[in-house]
């Protein structure tokens, strides 16, 4: 038997699998498919310091009528979830309101060759946009201490000789790190768990329940007992927790994204803000990745989204033809208030929830592993815990 099951293999899970096989647990870290191959696997591998304030629920009428209307490349929804969703939408718009919307062990696994610390930019088509983003930019520096350099359409052109056209300017934060190939830095990370004692083990999620006093879920090598189990499955925590009388107010944002080689390329990421995607160059070629799209998790995809950001960004930089035939589609796991879910089951003894960390899973996995392994030793935590708690709801 395990000290400790920990469910989901994406950044969050290893993660916490990892921290506490780190303080001596015996950890088995289980998904059905390998490490690092579902959410994780498929982001544009920022590791973002700059993103201290949750992402908001936009106000803007302009904005929302353009998204209404299916006319922008950052937001796609499918009518048929909008029954669905429209509850916790509200609610997600409620927390957005501004009065509210106020290293990693990398040589120990393996994978320096695969982050960059130079950052990322975020480049403004028009000079309006660009001048209220810096000012946003400024504050957040001295609040928080962050570092980023504004660069206006000469400077940019200068740092990114393949732009053409004529963007107004860019944000180059420099605090962030890039990674070129997520999921195989979730594999490396999975590989020093099994270096550290650590088990992986290919099951299913969906058949965990409380067995004589601890819980049991079922492998292909037959049932598997632990005392403790963690949940960080990611956008599929809900079925789960649902499936265990836990009713919490989860939804997903899907992505998109695709690969392209040859061309000019990028020396380092950029977000296009004005139109809500991102290139990113990775081991497999520029990495584009789409904004949101709202629909059931299971729904088919929709090409709409990720075109549109073609288009964009073909005004931009010159893409080749796109290295897969399909493009990859993930989700990302969300609350209404856009803060991860990390903590004690309320009405399970021994049952953790690491789960909700919408865009920044890849960012968040290792604290939140943290913070998750001082609850359940019931030592004092690093941070306040309350934010987090399931209870909140």
């Amino acid at each position: 038997m395990s000290d400790i099951l920990v469910l989901g293999a994406g950044m969050v899970g290893v993660c916490t699998a990892l921290e506490l096989a780190r303080r001596g647990h015996a950890v088995t870290l289980v998904d059905r498919k390998t490490p690092g191959q579902e959410t994780s696997y498929g982001n544009a591998g920022f590791i973002q310091r700059e993103a201290v304030v949750p992402y908001a629920f936009p106000r803007n009428g302009s904005l929302l009528l353009r998204t209404a209307l299916k006319r922008g490349t950052d937001v796609n929804y499918h009518f048929s979830a909008l029954p669905g969703l429209l509850p916790r939408l509200a609610r997600y718009w409620h927390a957005s309101a501004p009065e509210r919307h106020a290293v990693i062990a990398l040589e120990q696994a393996g994978a320096q060759e695969l982050v960059r610390r130079e950052g990322y930019r975020t480049i403004f088509r028009t000079a309006q946009a660009f001048d209220i983003a810096a000012a946003q930019a400024h504050a957040l520096m001295k609040e928080y201490d962050l570092r980023c350099a504004m660069l206006d359409g000469t400077e940019l052109a200068r740092a990114e000789p393949g732009l053409h056209g004529r963007p107004a300017g860019a944000i180059h934060w420099l605090d962030p790190w890039t990674v070129s190939d997520p999921g195989a830095l979730v594999a490396r990370y999975a590989a020093l768990l099994m270096q550290r004692g650590g088990r992986f083990v290919q099951g299913d999620a969906a058949t965990l329940q409380p067995h004589s006093g601890g819980w049991r879920l079922q492998t292909a090598d037959g049932p598997l007992d632990a005392r403790t189990a963690v949940i960080a499955l990611g956008p599929w925590s809900e079925r789960v927790v649902a499936s265990l009388g836990y009713r919490l107010p989860l939804f997903v944002k899907r992505g998109y994204h695709r690969h392209y080689t040859g061309g000019p390329g990028l020396r380092l990421p950029m977000l296009d803000a004005e139109r809500g995607y991102v290139l990113a160059p990775m081991a497999r070629g520029m990495r584009l990745t789409t904004g949101a799209e709202f629909a059931r998790i299971d729904a088919p995809p929709t090409p709409r989204q990720l075109a549109g950001a073609e288009r964009a960004a073909r005004e931009l930089l010159a893409l080749p033809d796109p290295v897969e035939v399909q493009p990859w589609l993930g989700a990302r796991p969300c609350t209404v208030d856009m803060k991860p879910i990390t903590g004690r089951a309320p009405r399970h003894p021994n049952l953790w929830f690491n789960f909700g960390h919408a865009h920044q899973g890849f960012t968040l996995g290792p604290v939140s592993a943290r913070l998750l392994a001082d609850l359940i030793e019931n030592v004092e935590p690093f941070i306040d815990a309350g934010p987090f708690a399931a209870t909140r709801f």
